[in-house]
């Protein structure tokens, strides 16, 4: 796959709020944005606070941008607080280092783009997204590492 659709990228969200629905998450809103960080879809379940939209696409947008998951810009926020403050002061706003932001790979691990989840703590998030990548039949670089 050479380009991420909005017909895939609705798959993955679909396949994310299943995933949710399972584990009884709060309501969610999930942003997919593209390899080039064009936003392809962004929905939002009912009950979704008005902040998590700008969430999903901060924790999606910190994954593109820096090339990782937003849970390993978390780690090297611990790890070296100077280096993401100046990223975040670089990003104008867009980076948000919690865990919910995943890179979304195809069958040959070529970067596709990411998706962002935001409502319930971060390791939900993340561990929905993940879920939501895999049903959709693509690759993240966590379930790659996995293997």
């Amino acid at each position: 796959m050479e380009n991420l659709t909005m017909i895939k990228a609705l798959e993955i969200t679909t396949q994310v709020f299943l995933a949710a629905q399972n584990r009884k998450t709060a309501p969610l809103t999930v942003a997919i944005l593209d390899k080039g960080g064009a936003l392809i879809s962004l929905q939002r379940q009912d009950g979704s606070s008005m902040m998590r939209p700008e969430i999903a696409i901060g924790k999606a947008w910190g994954a593109l941008a820096l090339g990782c998951s937003s849970r390993k810009i978390a780690d090297d926020a611990q790890a070296r607080p100077n280096f993401i403050s100046s990223i975040s002061t670089l990003a104008q706003g867009n980076l948000v280092p919690v865990a919910g932001g995943v890179l979304i790979r195809d069958e040959h691990t070529e970067l596709l783009g990411a998706v962002g989840v935001s409502g319930d703590i971060s390791d939900t998030d993340e561990a929905v997204a993940i879920a939501g990548i895999i049903a959709a039949k693509l690759n993240t670089d966590t379930a790659l590492n996995a293997q």
